[in-house]
């Protein structure tokens, strides 16, 4: 899911879904496309795809950014991107794609989890409110969108067991839209902060070590039921991290952590 940045919908390629709109889609190793949309991707992860990703493979996260992914730095965004790593190989691969399929399926980004819908929070600024968009969006050469199984918005999350992967990524949606604006004061995302940041987002393991072995809670009061948790639920981990990027680089306070007095 990315943060929609245009002030006209229409110019998105792919046909807007509503929620009670259908589709038609079904991949499956009889169509004669199978795996070729696992090729030469720009795949961006969000925090919660590296926690699934990194469990998945029974390794810390620090392992995973070091040897799946690459830190990508676009200009005019004041965030790093992480990006997976293709295969390689000539054909650019993804690296846990087999003959047979995903080898992380379960746990696949939410990226692929969606295929072929495309989410996205859209800011509407007569109404000064940000709401999601969806987007049905295979490319050319899908022939799953010729097979006849019929979906929801509704059905098709269900279907891909994606409704907790969708909240966490509009979590982190929410988070980068606060880094429409620059928050490093002339340092750049490379700065201290910067590297505080990102660990607190994607680098889970290292960013508990900190937390648990620093004067972190000595300096900031975090909420009993979250603070019990956070010694061993990555995902109650990452709760901590996005509420204190909030605090620590936009002052937005939240029920999950305030500085102590």
């Amino acid at each position: 899911m990315k943060y929609v940045e245009t002030d006209n919908l229409s110019e998105i390629k792919g046909r807007m879904l509503t929620e009670t709109e259908t589709f038609v889609f079904r991949c499956h190793p009889g169509v004669s496309c199978f795996n070729l949309c696992c090729r030469n991707l720009n795949l961006f992860l969000n925090p919660y795809d590296v926690i699934r990703l990194k469990q998945n493979l029974a390794i810390t996260s620090d392992q995973f950014i070091e040897e799946y992914t690459d830190i990508v730095f676009r200009p005019g965004h004041h965030f790093p991107d992480v990006m997976l790593q293709m295969a390689d190989n000539e054909e650019k691969t993804c690296p846990f794609l087999s003959e047979a399929g995903c080898l992380v399926y379960p746990d696949r980004p939410q990226t692929c989890r969606a295929f072929p819908v495309e989410h996205g929070l859209y800011y509407d600024a007569k109404k000064d409110k940000t709401r999601l968009v969806h987007f049905f969006r295979p490319p050319k050469f899908c022939q799953g969108r010729h097979e006849t199984a019929i979906w929801t918005l509704t059905s098709w999350e269900a279907d891909q067991e994606a409704s907790f992967y969708n909240q966490m990524t509009v979590k982190w949606a929410n988070i980068m839209q606060l880094f429409q604006n620059d928050p490093w004061g002339g340092e750049g995302p490379n700065g201290q902060k910067g590297k505080m940041a990102f660990m607190a987002a994607y680098n889970i393991d290292a960013f508990r070590d900190f937390v648990l072995n620093s004067s972190f809670l000595k300096r900031y009061k975090v909420r009993a039921q979250l603070r019990i948790k956070i010694k061993s639920d990555d995902v109650a981990m990452l709760e901590l991290g996005m509420a204190w990027i909030k605090m620590f680089l936009f002052g937005v306070l939240t029920k999950d952590i305030i500085p102590r007095r």
